[in-house]
């Protein structure tokens, strides 16, 4: 049930991304300046992503620290 919700919530994610994109594009020449913020934090998410996935010792804590 968990991993359908996660699903969903990324679909519904990744289209108001495509609309939103779609209408910075159409407000041309100021657009640009929304389309420079999503890719400045979208570059910032896959740095952290990777940090995380690389990231021995979060692995370590997350299962062995006592919740």
């Amino acid at each position: 049930m968990e991993k359908i919700g996660y699903i969903l919530l990324s679909i519904v994610a990744l289209f108001w991304l495509i609309g939103m994109v779609i209408g910075l594009i159409a407000i041309f020449p100021f657009g640009i300046i929304g389309l420079l913020g999503i890719t400045g934090i979208g570059w910032l998410f896959v740095k952290v992503l990777r940090e995380r996935l690389k990231s021995k010792e979060d692995d370590y804590y997350s299962k062995t620290v006592k919740k």
